[in-house]
């Protein structure tokens, strides 16, 4: 029954990871749109948030537990694993206004698309709770939270916040209604709570992974900045003045510094 319940916790950490997306479309509901340089300041906080939790988190808490040989190990399969499956869902694209008309097939690849850019984001969540009722930290509802859990669950769901408005802007060009909009950025992030439950499974039961687990989702998530986030902002912040670049590195630095209370829970 504790398994159940530990497992029970987790998925609802990463649901509410998950629920964080649909708050970035709240503005939509005050605003027609949302301008260009607001939009590249949120992907710049939403990168720096990112770091920040798997830098100063992740990667902090695998050199706690392990050697740097198996966090670095650990990193490059997760940034192996966004590569491969990227490479594989390359020319994937969908409509959302189809998705009622989808077929089996075509539902299939839009989970897989999610997938790739949320499953890693729910597995740092589930990492974050290895040590779960196994030492000191916040006490809530019977539970004994790691600090890190705390800190990675208020680190992902900050960063969903803008990433959902993001997947709003295109819907409103589309005149997807409001709350279609919130839907559809809490469905993007429906793979988190999953994986965090695999993810804490696993890490629970072969424990000796552990340092391979944290370095596995910093990369992974690291990686995602790096090459989807960052150049994502750059390509929205085009026709702004020197490219959107101090709007970007203004977001990236607000969003490392939003997360550095957390660093002393």
């Amino acid at each position: 029954m504790a398994l159940l319940e530990n497992l029970l916790l987790v998925f609802v950490a990463g649901l509410i990871t998950a629920l964080a997306t649909g708050i970035g479309v709240l503005p939509f509901f005050l605003f027609e749109e949302i301008s260009t340089r607001t939009n590249v300041v949120l992907w710049g906080v939403a990168s720096g948030i990112m770091l920040s939790a798997s830098l100063f988190g992740l990667v902090e808490e695998g050199l706690a537990v392990g050697g740097i040989d198996e966090v670095l190990a650990g990193a490059f399969f997760g940034v192996a694993l966004v590569v491969v499956a990227h490479r594989l869902l390359t020319n994937a694209e969908f409509d959302p206004r189809e998705y009622e008309e989808a077929d089996f097939a075509k539902l299939v690849l839009i989970l897989g698309v999610l997938t790739v850019h949320s499953f890693p984001e729910g597995i740092a969540v589930g990492v974050a709770f290895a040590d779960l009722n196994l030492g000191t930290g916040l006490g809530l509802l019977g539970f004994t939270i790691p600090p890190l859990a705390v800190f990675m669950t208020v680190a992902i769901s900050i960063h969903n916040v803008p990433e959902g408005t993001a997947i709003a802007i295109p819907l409103r060009s589309m005149d997807v209604s409001e709350w279609r909009m919130v839907w559809w950025a809490v469905f993007s992030s429906l793979p988190q709570p999953i994986g965090a439950v695999v993810a804490f499974a696993f890490v629970r039961v072969a424990r000796e992974f552990l340092p391979f687990g944290f370095g596995f989702a910093a990369g992974a998530m690291v990686y995602l900045v790096l090459s989807e986030f960052l150049p994502e902002a750059l390509a929205i912040g085009t026709d702004l003045r020197r490219g959107g670049v101090p709007e970007l590195a203004g977001g990236v630095v607000a969003g490392i510094l939003a997360m550095v209370p957390l660093l002393f829970i």
